[in-house]
């Protein structure tokens, strides 16, 4: 018998690093097996992600420029890479010059690196070709040419893993980091240079003239004619063009999550195969066992019960709407379309106290408040993050929401729809127009990477729905439950219609709904999409749908957003954000339930359309308040 030991002191720490949207994550999951979030959008790896691989751990980090921290991503990621045994430092072969730089800055922290130009397609399709075995040469490190969404030259990796070394520093360094390493290693001691502005400019000069050197060197450029996917891009980035191909595709998201999701599928998945086969097989089974009329059957199988309601809205209505919706959302971030959006808007979003990068939390937010709200920390100021935590918090209602909201729109017709948005992004500009104006400070300027406009690949795409939907479902289920036996005790005990009662002068008299929505409110205390879901179980007419679906988009977040609003803005603020959007979100309603009971008196006028209308001139009149706020903050 042969006994193997496994020491830990074998364990190597392999680092993937690079500019952001360069492919680590493709390489990450290739060499681990372990799914991570893949997309063409920046700032969606914020978390790092370990996975390990015999005697290799792999840790995959936020994308960064350089190892200077001057972000939380940079500070993260310098704290990894100088752990280190290994980098896999990842380059975009299109954007060479720039991707160079944290190279050679990683070289010169004389840490062991694997060079993987990524993209070689791309390269070749712009018509650039690269001597990698020149750029080898130069920089004294094993390079990888590679496609990695084809897993094309991923195996290399793993052959060259035991024979890494440092490479080339930059010579002059030994002067600049002198008096600075006295006991400590070099790396931290080249660092500590570098915090001192003097020294790290000249650094930076020296180190980006090399670059430059070494890209002339190896690069060659062959003519080619634009390829049709840069032409459309110019088209998303201009606002004549870029408006129409952003109103056209929420349109046919519209129509695929609306249309054919939320009506369609949902319509098969919990009216037929949840109402018409679960349901009364359940209650026949606990029929069995329970009293039809005693508590354990209201809690179990009553109107809030656990295996039924619970059940069916998870499964029947919230996984097909959650899959559809984080589909769509798959593929306009595989796509590159999403960054074309930031650039596109980055003057509206100026007028709202921000620049275009603060699109990619809004956008997020869609998918996930809780994780968008903690992706505001790549902004560029305090005053920035502080407007985006209180946009997202009050106007963006997430994926699961967004899905319940769309498929009781789709039931309601397009005049409601397009109030609906109307009203949502005139809530949007004006919250952030106020904001901008009585906050003090200016916006950042903006700084994005525009990656390629591409096909999404459909593993990709259907790997990322399928891992963001089971995900969905995995937390929701003991947050809804809990939420079914708390509204089952309440309703049980006489709680639940004390608790409407007490809500009466805001639900009735103000909104204009029946009392039992105040149910739906209490659930999205909880999770704002579990309120929403509650909604249907309210007999409403058209109108008064719209009044609630109004208002409890704009209602208070849910516990898990609220947790991290109150840890990045501390107690102070945190609740300040909270109950301001308590307070705004019955303002709305119940301003849309005025409004709509006015248009009613009217004879002959079609009241949603009309709503409609106004909504729009309103928004018209904001937005340019917010560009004449932006022309003010450009002088």
């Amino acid at each position: 018998m042969v006994k193997t030991t496994d020491h830990i002191n074998d364990v190597k720490n392999i680092v993937i690093t690079g500019n952001p949207n360069v492919g680590k994550s493709v390489i990450f999951n290739y060499l681990t097996g372990v799914y991570t979030d893949v997309s063409n959008f920046p700032g969606t790896t914020m978390d790092i992600v370990c996975s390990r691989r015999g005697n290799y751990v792999f840790i995959d980090t936020p994308g960064i420029y350089g190892l200077s921290g001057f972000n939380n991503e940079e500070r993260l990621a310098r704290d990894i890479i100088l752990r280190a045994d290994v980098v896999i430092n990842v380059v975009d072969a299109v954007h060479l010059e720039r991707d160079l730089f944290l190279t050679q800055q990683l070289i010169d922290a004389h840490i062991p690196i694997i060079l993987v130009l990524n993209m070689m397609d791309e390269a070749k399709a712009q018509g650039l070709y690269i001597k990698t075995d020149v750029l080898a040469k130069e920089l004294g490190v094993p390079i990888i040419s590679a496609i990695a969404v084809n897993n094309s030259g991923l195996d290399e990796i793993k052959d060259q893993l035991p024979m890494v070394e440092p490479g080339h520093a930059l010579p002059q360094l030994q002067s600049f980091v002198k008096g600075f390493d006295e006991g400590v290693p070099w790396r931290e001691a080249l660092l500590t240079a570098e915090e001192h502005q003097q020294v790290r400019d000249e650094i930076y000069r020296q180190r980006r003239q090399r670059v430059n050197a070494i890209v002339a060197q190896v690069v060659r450029q062959i003519k080619v004619q634009d390829s049709l996917s840069k032409k459309i891009s110019r088209l998303m980035l201009r606002p004549v063009t870029g408006v129409p191909i952003l109103l056209v595709t929420l349109y046919l998201v519209y129509k695929l999550i609306g249309v054919l999701v939320a009506q369609t599928l949902v319509e098969f998945t919990e009216g037929v195969v949840m109402g018409q086969y679960y349901e009364p097989f359940i209650r026949h089974l606990l029929s069995v066992v329970t009293d039809e009329n005693g508590a354990l059957w209201a809690v179990l199988a009553g109107k809030y019960g656990l295996l039924t309601m619970a059940v069916t809205y998870l499964f029947g209505l919230l996984l097909p709407l959650i899959a559809g919706f984080q589909l769509v959302m798959s593929m306009l971030e595989d796509s590159g379309y999403l960054p074309r959006i930031a650039t596109m808007l980055d003057r509206l979003l100026i007028g709202m106290g921000m620049n275009g990068q603060a699109v990619i939390p809004l956008v997020l937010g869609f998918g996930c408040v809780t994780m968008a709200t903690m992706s505001t920390r790549m902004l560029g100021s305090d005053r920035e993050r502080f407007i985006a935590i209180f946009l997202l918090a009050f106007t963006i209602p997430c994926s699961a929401q967004m899905a319940i909201i769309t498929s009781m729109l789709a039931g309601l017709g397009f005049f409601y729809a397009l109030a609906y948005g109307l009203i949502l992004f005139t809530a949007l500009v004006a919250a952030g127009t106020l904001l901008s104006k009585f906050m003090p400070g200016n916006s950042t300027a903006l700084w994005i990477d525009l990656p390629p406009l591409r096909l999404p690949r459909l593993t990709n795409v259907l790997k990322k729905t399928w891992y963001k939907s089971s995900e969905f479902i995995t937390e929701a289920i003991p947050l809804f439950a809990g939420s079914a036996l708390v509204l089952s005790i309440l309703d049980i005990t006489g709680g639940l219609t004390a608790i409407e009662n007490m809500l009466v002068p805001l639900t009735v008299q103000w909104l204009g709904l029946p009392k039992e929505v105040a149910g739906g409110f209490i659930m999205g205390f909880i999770r704002r999409e579990f309120g929403t879901a509650g909604l249907f179980m309210v007999e409403m007419d058209a109108l008064q749908k719209f009044i609630a679906l109004t208002t409890i988009t704009f209602f208070v977040p849910c516990i898990a957003t609220a947790m991290i609003i109150f840890k990045e803005r501390g107690w102070k603020q945190g609740a300040a954000i909270w109950l301001s959007i308590f307070v705004l979100a019955f303002v709305v309603g119940g301003v849309v339930a005025k409004l709509i009971a006015i248009l009613k008196l009217m004879p002959g006028v079609a009241v949603m359309p009309m709503l409609a209308g106004i909504t729009l001139l309103f928004l018209v009149a904001v937005l340019w308040i917010s560009w004449r706020n932006e022309e003010k903050l450009s002088l």
